[in-house]
């Protein structure tokens, strides 16, 4: 969700510009990893399946980079599958590794870094928004469609959601200087299948796995926002540019 301060501030503007999405047939695709053997959710990318996944790159939103922006830290994503759960495993470069958040079900966007989740089927409006974070505390939030974000009701929704995290460094320690984080998130298929929408191999979903990261080292105001696939425009809930999720064996 983004209803508040500098990040509604992006997303209203976004959604006031008239971006064309591209044709499902012209989506970029990400590929995710059949595995025998489950994930073990230590946040941890040491699976054999992690080893073989191909590794997603982060980028700012073309907005940003068309103003000549860098990304200052990087990050990969890589996805992976087997008949209970879509994984999805995340290592982000980070000076600065930041949580204040306390529980799980918060916004933990306005408190410290994370990575997201965003998945939605193709031929229905409905929406998944789902959290990991660098201390492994997460969230699970649905929009029946994008006109209903920022209502209450999407918190409401019991996802079971499973996730881990380990940090390259200290957490919540401006004084020091950080390596990185890394991420994993066990997402039970029987959840995504729950309003009659298809799963497995063939099925049309779409996917994009965004970051927050606040660093005191960062020149910026406020959070760096990055994401894969590469939006054309630095909202996250920019549906049409979503990539296609394709299952392989």
């Amino acid at each position: 969700m983004r209803n508040q301060g500098m990040v509604a501030a992006v997303v209203v503007l976004a959604g006031a510009i008239g971006f064309g999405g591209a044709p499902p047939s012209e989506r970029p695709v990400m590929v995710a990893k059949f595995t025998e053997t489950p994930v073990k959710m230590d946040g941890v990318l040491d699976d054999d399946v992690w080893k073989t996944a191909t590794p997603y790159p982060l980028h700012l939103g073309r907005d940003n980079e068309e103003k000549g922006e860098p990304l200052h830290e990087t990050g990969e994503v890589r996805l992976a599958w087997d008949e209970e759960f879509l994984y999805v495993g995340v290592q982000y470069n980070d000076s600065d590794i930041v949580a204040e958040g306390k529980k799980d079900q918060e916004h933990h966007y306005l408190t410290g870094d994370l990575a997201e989740v965003f998945l939605k089927p193709e031929a229905n409006t409905w929406y998944w928004e789902l959290y990991v974070t660098p201390h492994g505390k997460k969230t699970h939030l649905w929009f029946p469609g994008s006109g209903r974000m920022g209502l209450k009701s999407s918190d409401d929704y019991v996802m079971e959601l499973h996730v881990a995290a380990q940090c390259q460094g200290t957490l919540n320690d401006w004084k020091d200087r950080d390596t990185g984080w890394s991420g994993e998130m066990a997402i039970p298929v029987r959840e995504l299948k729950g309003f009659g929408d298809a799963s497995g191999p063939g099925a049309a979903w779409t996917i994009l796995v965004a970051r927050y990261n606040y660093s005191r080292y960062l020149p910026l105001r406020g959070p760096e926002l990055s994401m894969t696939p590469q939006l054309p425009v630095t909202s996250y809930h920019y549906h049409d540019g979503y990539a296609a999720l394709r299952l392989e064996r």
